[in-house]
This record gives structure tokens, C-alpha cells and sequence, in this order.
């Protein structure tokens, strides 16, 4: 008699719908994990690994401090615009396949920068570099939120998020030391090779995609999803909450080690390296964030994680190491926690188009960076410390109600 109810049918479909995620605990699920774990400590590794290597680029190329850092920024700021339609091309064509083609392209280019005559080759070659990455964030994002069980989506997204975390700081340091013992050109080719293993780790280990749907990808469409999210509040919060709390991340980071080197701190550049190390806060925080969030509704936790930055940034007023040392790390636990609950929900809340939402936060995400970074340094010019603290300080109470407005919407 169950074919005669109205249970036994839905049920059913709801019972196979359910069998077409991956769920937390299956081993397909703890493969997703380890290899989108493996392709964010790979992205950011590339992204930032020449930072620690721009004293070389001075020495070897003849270019001033300020043209060595185009080596990254010409990278991210290429990454924020190609991502837009990164995500474009992967609702046409699929998530696995665009991912571990921008992981081996980035590979192979990061091989090529090794081998660099000149400052404008290597210049072009980290543009490309941007170019290449922008097929992972994005599409990640949208792979966990189309094959992961959401209510297990949120530490999943945590486990790539903090992949993230320990590439970035593992780019840095790794360069660091290679150079040190070999050359920068050394240095960048390991990051390369590394690249291309975990291209290889995502098209042999990461479950294809089964619940993806394949969208035009012509501009039309693109115009017509990006007008679909733009006109979504809740999507606009989210997107603030990339640009807000990242921008006061990347100033803090930016500003913090000029004030450690002058007194009353006066340390050696070596042990102001050392605050990358908080990076590591960020692979416990992550998927830490994302599991609660899951339990107790994100909106809630995200603005617990916003007024955790804040103390953060509170701690690091007094000029007492221990004080400042402290700070950094909650702020930096903190805004890992915003940052994995911001990236889980966009792709929960986009119910089409989610490679396109991703794209849209990130470009969000990496604007805060580029614009409040460079804003922060007129106010550490004109007014020191105390300017940047009061700089942030503003991006996160805007950030904590935000998130708050995010909490009642839910």
C-alpha cells in the first residue's frame, strides 16, 4: 500500500537525492576532502610564494622594492577579474576538469617563471599565473556546495579553506629556505612541480561530479546570473563580508611587522617572518567554524567570529609583545572562521549559478585586499598604528553588523 501514499514516493526521491552526495564519512567524501584539502594548499602556495622573494627580484633584476611587488599583485589582481568568468566557463563545462587544468597550467608556469631572463618575462608569466589560478577558488566553492550533504558542507568547505591557510604560509616559508640554500629560481620551480602533483592528485582522486548541471555560458547568461545574485540581500551581505573582513586581514598583516621592527618592539626581520607561522591558526579554525556554524546556524556564528576579530585588533593596541602576539592570533583564528562560513553559505544560498556566486564573493574577497591595503598604508603614514587599528576597526564594525543582519535574515 506505500504506492498509494503520498510519503512513499517523495520519500523515496528525497532517499535518492540523498544518495547522490557525498556524505561526511563515506570514503568517497574523506577523498573530496584530502584533494580540495591539497588543491587550496596548492593555489595559495603559488599565489604567494614570491613575497619572501622579492628582496631577489631587486638584487638580480635592478627594479625598486615597490616594482618587486608587482610580482603578486599583478597575480591577484588578474585572479579577481579572470574569476568572474572562471565561473562562467565551469557551469558550462564542469567543475573537476576546469580545476585540475588551472592547477597544472599554473604548475607548468610556475616552472616557466623559473626560467626567467628578464623582469618582464617573469612579470608576464605571474599575470598568466593569476590567469591560470582563477579556475580553482571559485569552482571549488561550487563543487562542495553541489556534491557535499550541506550539513556537511560547512567543514568541508572549513578542510579547503584552511588548505588555503597552510599554503600560504607554506609558500612563503618554503621559498624562503629553498632560496636560502639553492636560488629563488630553485625556489620557484619546486612551488611549480608541486603544482603539477596536485593536478595530477585532482583528476585521478577527486569523485567526478554528480549532481552538476551544465548552464550556457554565453554572455548573455553571465549577465543574467550576475544581475540574479547582485539583486539577492543576503548574496550582497556575504559579498560585503568578503571585501570587510578580508581588507582588514590583509591591512593588519601588511602594517603589523613595520610596527614590530620599530621600537619599542625592535625586533629582527627573521622573528617578524615568524607572524606568518598564525597561519596555522587558520587549519584549525576553518573547518572548526564550518562545523559549528552547521550546528548552530551560520549567521550566528559568523558574528561571533566578527567580534572575535575585533578583540583581536583590541589586543594589538598596547605595545607589549605578549599582548600583540596574542591578538594576531585570535584575529587570524577569527577571520579563517568568517572567511570558511562566508564561502560555505554563498554556495548554499545560490540555488543556480553557484560558480558564478563564488566568483562574485571572491572578486569581493581580493578587491578587500588590493583597495584596504593600500588605503591602510596612508593611514599608517599619517597616523601609525593607531591609524591602521582605527582604519580596521571601522571595516569590522561594519563587518559586526553585517553579519548581524545576516543572523536575523536567516
Amino acid at each position: 500500500m506505500a504506492d498509494g501514499g503520498f510519503g512513499g514516493p517523495i520519500e523515496a526521491a528525497q532517499g535518492e537525492a540523498a544518495q547522490n552526495y557525498l556524505v561526511a564519512g563515506s570514503p568517497a567524501y574523506k577523498r573530496a576532502s584530502r584533494i580540495l584539502f591539497v588543491a587550496g594548499f596548492s593555489t595559495f602556495a603559488t599565489l604567494y610564494c614570491v613575497q619572501p622573494l622579492m628582496p631577489e627580484f631587486v638584487r638580480e633584476f635592478g627594479v625598486s622594492p615597490a616594482e618587486s611587488s608587482l610580482a603578486l599583485s599583478l597575480s591577484t589582481g588578474v585572479l579577481a577579474i579572470v574569476m568572474l568568468i572562471a565561473g562562467a566557463i565551469s557551469d558550462r563545462f564542469g567543475r573537476k576538469a576546469i580545476m585540475a587544468a588551472s592547477l597544472l597550467a599554473s604548475g607548468g608556469l610556475g616552472i616557466l617563471g623559473a626560467l626567467a631572463p628578464d623582469w618582464g618575462w617573469l612579470l608576464g608569466v605571474r599575470a598568466l599565473e593569476g590567469m591560470a589560478l582563477s579556475g580553482l577558488p571559485a569552482v571549488a566553492m561550487a563543487y562542495v556546495a553541489e556534491e557535499v550533504d550541506p550539513r556537511s558542507a560547512g567543514v568541508t568547505m572549513g578542510l579547503y579553506i584552511g588548505g588555503t591557510a597552510l599554503g600560504g604560509m607554506s609558500g612563503r616559508v618554503l621559498t624562503a629556505v629553498v632560496a636560502d640554500v639553492a636560488t629563488w629560481r630553485a625556489a620557484m620551480g619546486v612551488v611549480g612541480a608541486l603544482g603539477i602533483v596536485a593536478a595530477l592528485a585532482v583528476w585521478l582522486g577527486l569523485p567526478a561530479s554528480r549532481r552538476f548541471v551544465r548552464r550556457p555560458a554565453g554572455f548573455r547568461e553571465l549577465v543574467a546570473a550576475w544581475r540574479g545574485h547582485l539583486g539577492d540581500g543576503g548574496m550582497l551581505a556575504l559579498f560585503a563580508m568578503g571585501f570587510l573582513s578580508m581588507g582588514g586581514f590583509v591591512t593588519v598583516f601588511n602594517y603589523v611587522s613595520f610596527r614590530l621592527i620599530e621600537p619599542p618592539f625592535d625586533l629582527r626581520p627573521a622573528a617578524v617572518g615568524a607572524v606568518f607561522l598564525v597561519y596555522l591558526f587558520g587549519v584549525v579554525s576553518s573547518p572548526l567554524f564550518g562545523g559549528v556554524a552547521g550546528r548552530l546556524g551560520p549567521g550566528r556564528v559568523m558574528a561571533a567570529a566578527a567580534v572575535m576579530m575585533t578583540a583581536g585588533l583590541a589586543l594589538m593596541w598596547p605595545d607589549n609583545l605578549w599582548s600583540v602576539a596574542a591578538g594576531i592570533a585570535l584575529f587570524t583564528f577569527a577571520f579563517f572562521g568568517v572567511h570558511s562560513i562566508a564561502s560555505g553559505w554563498i554556495g548554499q544560498r545560490a540555488k543556480a549559478n553557484r560558480g558564478q556566486a563564488s566568483a562574485i564573493y571572491l572578486f569581493c574577497y581580493y578587491m578587500g585586499s588590493t583597495l584596504a591595503g593600500t588605503v591602510g598604508g596612508f593611514f599608517w603614514h599619517g597616523h601609525g598604528w593607531a591609524g591602521v587599528a582605527g582604519f580596521v576597526g571601522v571595516l569590522l564594525a561594519v563587518g559586526m553588523v553585517v553579519s548581524l543582519r545576516l543572523a536575523i535574515r536567516r
